[in-house]
């Protein structure tokens, strides 16, 4: 068996180039650094806006490499999901540490998603998730959803999680 080197990298999809991490260790096995940043660029510009694992596995002895392109993390596509960009995170982040220090402690709120949304992000995530199914898996999403300035059919997501125990989404997580 042919040894391999995975270099995992974290890129913004469309946007990737070679950093100082990456353009030595591609061109130690003299691979057409800007090739394999073009198929990146490629592979990832459904992505855009977003952060995406990648990883860029070489085989040591052929020089041959292959790419994998892994999904966004599930913050980026709630993120995606509420069509919140980076300068409007910042703005928002401002926004929720100003409310966060007031006396009253509430957080501004950046987004509401609907259920149908969570569902949506947990079908592109079930792979990537220790879900046995569908319902687990949109309880991971919302458990996500605890820790961002963002509420679900317009509740805090806590409340919503008390609701799918409680049946009230079952037609949705029907296959």
């Amino acid at each position: 068996m042919a040894e391999k080197e995975v270099i995992e990298i974290l890129i913004e999809g469309g946007k990737a180039a070679p950093g100082p991490t990456t353009a030595p260790k591609l061109s130690a096995y003299k691979l057409n650094i800007g090739e394999v940043f073009k198929k990146i660029n490629e592979m990832t510009k459904e992505y855009e806006g977003l952060e995406v694992p990648v990883k860029i596995v070489v085989d040591k002895k052929s020089r041959e490499y292959n790419i994998e392109v892994g999904l966004p993390p599930v913050s980026s596509l709630i993120k995606k999901e509420l069509g919140i960009k980076k300068k409007e995170k910042k703005e928002a982040g401002a926004q929720a540490a100003t409310a966060a220090t007031s006396e009253k402690k509430e957080v501004a709120i950046i987004g509401n998603l609907t259920m149908e949304q969570c569902v949506k992000i947990a079908k592109m995530k079930m792979k990537d998730m220790l879900a046995k199914d569908l319902k687990s898996a949109v309880k991971i999403v919302l458990g996500t959803v605890v820790s961002m300035p963002v509420t679900v059919e317009g509740k805090k997501p806590k409340d919503v999680l008390k609701e799918i125990d409680e049946g009230k989404y079952d037609n949705l997580f029907k296959s």
